[in-house]
């Protein structure tokens, strides 16, 4: 069979052509290839300045929103009594996501790269299976649900968050005993220090409220003159395990000293802070803890919200006055500016 000049022509011209959409491909591997490593590199400069984890968690979403909207970033590690959820949202719909997020952490079935669905938000929850970090990890995205491309994305990068996070938790070991009392487990100021001004930002960012709830138990002087330093320190101790019970992960709660503890409630108003308020106060005078047949324990809460462009000394403030009028008013209540 004779083939012609012409069709030996077209056939290596089609040769040539699958060449070339086979080197077009290849060019187009490394260039994902290369879009790929630059996303994991920026990612890993992003991480390594960052110690906490919530720092971290933060961090992740910062990089990841340009990439793949997302309304909420959690992370819980149970074995470490470790949980933060970063949330873009407020008001509302802010609640429900941490509440939809919070009822995933709780449940024991892994979505193994599948997603769940409650009120239009789209969850995906990942389990890091390595001995020193079985956390969970948890995506919540409004609307629909994550694109291929996207869940791709995120998987490639969880290497790298997994390594932050294993660093995050070794940090935060030694970070703790610097930070806690040593008496009631609580943070302490500097971690107050620290975190307070970053809640106030993201508060005025997501204009969303930030409610400041200040305490001093009342008659804990008698207690500790009439009972001695060991059951004032027993003391301080319930009162402490009354106070963490009653506040969410998203708060920060802080013995600043003595008998003086620092409530901020993030994404709160006054209303619902002065129901808590009320609460803390009846919980602490349910202690029954007397000093002698007429002298009862109590707490002097002062509460405030914190205003427009208020500074955190003149926010301290404020609040400082409102407890002396607690004080003032005749002790164990709650006075709100």
């Amino acid at each position: 069979m004779t083939i012609s000049i012409k069709e030996n022509q077209i056939s290596r011209s089609h040769v040539g052509q699958v060449e070339i959409e086979k080197v077009m491909a290849e060019l187009d591997n490394l260039k994902k290839q290369s879009e790929q490593l630059d996303l994991t590199n920026k990612l890993h400069a992003r991480m390594a300045g960052v110690l906490s984890l919530t720092g971290m968690i933060e961090a992740y979403s910062v990089w990841l929103m340009p990439l793949v909207g997302h309304e909420l970033i959690g992370y819980n590690n149970s074995n470490r009594n470790k949980r933060h959820l970063f949330c873009s949202g407020h008001g509302p719909h802010r609640r429900k996501a941490i509440a939809f997020a919070e009822k995933l952490i709780a449940d024991v079935t892994p979505l193994d790269g599948t997603f769940t669905i409650q009120d239009g938000h789209y969850a995906y929850k990942w389990i890091f299976e390595t001995s020193d970090n079985a956390g969970i990890f948890l995506i919540l995205k409004k609307g629909y649900e994550l694109l291929p491309e996207e869940l791709a994305l995120i998987n490639n990068s969880l290497e790298v968050l997994a390594e932050s996070l294993q660093r995050g938790l070794e940090y935060e070991d030694l970070f703790e005993r610097a930070s806690s009392d040593p008496l009631t487990g609580l943070s302490n100021r500097r971690v107050f220090e620290e975190r307070i001004h970053g809640m106030m930002d993201r508060a005025r960012r997501y204009n969303y409220s930030l409610s400041m709830i200040s305490m001093d138990l009342d008659r804990f002087k008698e207690i500790n003159d009439n009972l001695g330093h060991q059951a004032g320190d027993k003391v301080l101790q319930s009162v402490a395990d009354v106070l963490k019970s009653a506040v969410r992960s998203t708060d920060l709660l802080v013995r600043m000293g003595g008998d003086e503890f620092l409530l901020i409630l993030d994404n709160t108003g006054l209303e619902n802070a002065r129901i808590l308020a009320e609460r803390l106060c009846m919980a602490v005078d349910e202690l029954e803890v007397w000093a002698d047949s007429k002298t009862k324990l109590g707490v002097s809460i002062g509460l405030t919200e914190l205003g427009k462009d208020e500074s955190l000394r003149i926010w301290l403030e404020r609040t400082d006055d409102i407890l002396y009028h607690a004080k003032a008013d005749g002790r164990s209540r709650v006075a709100v500016d």
